[in-house]
């Protein structure tokens, strides 16, 4: 018996490893989004430099991995819905992080599994019992201690936007449940990279800046970072359980702060801290609660 627990705790921590290292994947892209907004560069434009140069990481992988047969899909109306509902996700936080400082864009990530849960409810007919209702509310609470809903303080679009960015996130993982049935993780961000591509820049099409060399450089290593960021997320569900994982979502939060100040000299405030906090200890309730009722359920099976 010895040996199968040491494998299963080494692959435990190698999933937590690749996990960490996708948080600072994603916090260095939401950083470079941020910059190259400061210098003028469209929203749509970033979007497409992320996606157009995540498929060098993704391309990669599937060449080495599955093999480019994974392309082949049963549910192209499946990846479109996902596609819309997750670019639109995207696109709003884009624009959050060009109104709030990057600590408050990333803390305000932490609603998705608020609103994931409550659309598993309405839109998958999944149960959902009070515990689970009940960290919604508490989440729902530290959301607005991070919003300081008092005159001069909130930051209204920001807020919008970074809110909208969260239920975009949910509603595309709650289309990623439904299409999993069939299709496999890199069919999933292929073709959600690919809408990504055309999306952005048929748009910027119409509002196209030239980004001066820095900027450029900045864009194009943002879509490679983020590329290999969606793929350490890939290896760490394949390694390891979802419920040892997903926790270490939070880490994120602790690299935008330190980039933050490095860059721009931010130092987030304590209400948006302290509400991050509360977000955060929903979620990972969130998740706790669901692994209980997927081990019920299997027993019962």
């Amino acid at each position: 018996m010895i040996a199968p627990t040491h494998a299963a705790h080494h692959r435990n921590g190698l999933g937590i490893a690749y996990r960490m290292a996708a948080m600072v994947c994603v916090a260095l892209l939401s950083a470079a989004v941020k910059w190259s907004g400061h210098r003028g560069v469209p929203v749509f434009e970033m979007v497409f430099f992320r996606n157009a140069f995540a498929f060098v990481p993704i391309l990669a992988y599937i060449a080495r991995t599955t093999g480019f047969s994974v392309l082949k899909t049963k549910l192209p109306l499946g990846h479109l819905h996902r596609s819309v509902v997750g670019l639109i996700g995207m696109t709003c936080s884009f624009s959050a992080l060009q109104h709030l400082a990057l600590t408050e864009a990333t803390a305000f990530t932490f609603c998705a599994p608020l609103f994931m849960t409550a659309l598993s409810a309405l839109m998958l007919r999944e149960p959902v019992g009070w515990h689970r209702w009940g960290a919604v509310v508490v989440g729902f609470v530290g959301v607005l201690i991070m919003v300081r809903p008092e005159p001069g303080h909130m930051n209204v679009a920001g807020v919008g936007f970074g809110l909208t960015a969260a239920l975009g996130s949910a509603l595309a993982m709650v289309q990623i449940r439904q299409i999993a049935v069939t299709e496999k993780g890199p069919t999933i961000v292929f073709y959600f990279t690919l809408a990504g591509t055309v999306l952005g820049g048929a748009v910027s099409l119409f509002n196209w800046v030239t980004p001066d060399p820095m900027t450029l450089v900045v864009l194009i290593a943002g879509g490679l970072v983020g590329g290999v960021g969606q793929l350490f997320l890939t290896e760490a569900i394949r390694v390891a359980p979802v419920g040892v994982v997903a926790p270490f979502d939070y880490s994120q939060l602790i690299w935008a702060t330190g980039l933050g100040y490095l860059v721009w000299g931010e130092l987030p405030h304590a209400a948006t801290l302290a509400g991050a906090l509360v977000v955060a200890a929903s979620g990972i309730y969130i998740l706790h609660r669901e692994l209980v009722r997927f081990r019920r359920a299997t027993v019962a099976a």
